[in-house]
């Protein structure tokens, strides 16, 4: 129940719906049938909901698992933003609309569901750590990002 966002979700959707499988912890009955990458990598949708971090590891493990991240949260600037279409492979849910979770992701037609999951395929590498870097992975992203601020620092001064 890490953030103010989780206690929302389970308010709404714990134990209440079999599509929306949301918990405070995942039950036992579950668990005994399949760990917790079985149950992500059989979800179309990876609820990720904003904890009291900077980030959240759900999304990298969404993509890694290779399921369409529904970011649920307000105000929060996604990793790699400046060099990534977050809405090419992601679905992003105001806190507000929580209680419209299931009509929001159900209104997403399946051709577009399709083309996002393709997406998160392709997203993909840019998540992964090479113990040698290999180009275009969390390495080089990271590298981008901190050159993509030192330039925007410059730019601002120079204004």
């Amino acid at each position: 129940m890490h953030g103010r966002v989780r206690p929302v979700l389970v308010k709404y959707w714990g134990g209440k719906d079999a599509d929306m499988r949301i918990y405070t912890r995942i039950p036992r009955q579950i668990t005994r049938r399949m760990n917790y990458a079985k149950h992500m990598k059989s979800s179309k949708y990876c609820i990720c909901p904003m904890g009291y971090e900077v980030n959240s590891p759900r999304i990298v493990e969404a993509i890694y698992y290779e399921c369409v991240p529904v970011i649920i949260a307000d105000n929060f600037v996604l990793p790699f933003d400046d060099a990534l279409d977050w809405t090419a492979f992601s679905v992003v849910v105001a806190e507000k609309d929580v209680p419209r979770l299931k009509e929001i992701l159900l209104a997403i037609p399946e051709s577009r569901y399709i083309t996002m999951r393709s997406n998160v395929k392709k997203v993909q590498r840019h998540f992964l750590w090479h113990t040698k870097p290999v180009k275009y992975d969390i390495f080089h992203m990271i590298l981008h990002s901190v050159w993509f601020s030192r330039v925007n620092q410059v730019h601002q001064v120079e204004q």
